[in-house]
């Protein structure tokens, strides 16, 4: 039986997991989450043209869309 079953989460919840532990409704969303008082983190630099360019090719995707996707890590 899983954890999830024993502290009665489908009837608290009504997510429901199946034989391969995915959640329904496919809308839910869990995680575990881990922290340290230690830990540093960094922030990702803004990304050029070209690596743009690269991943909208590689993704079969429209250059403009891509664009707007990541338009907060533009370096251009």
């Amino acid at each position: 039986m899983a954890l999830f079953e024993l502290l009665g989460g489908e009837e608290t919840t009504a997510v429901h997991l199946t034989e391969s532990f995915a959640m329904l409704p496919a809308s839910s969303v869990s995680g575990l989450y881990f922290s340290h008082p230690d830990s540093l983190y960094f922030g990702v630099g803004k990304i050029e043209k070209d690596q743009v360019e690269d991943y909208a090719k590689r993704k079969g995707m429209e250059l403009r869309t891509v664009e707007r996707w990541l338009a907060p890590i533009l370096n251009y």
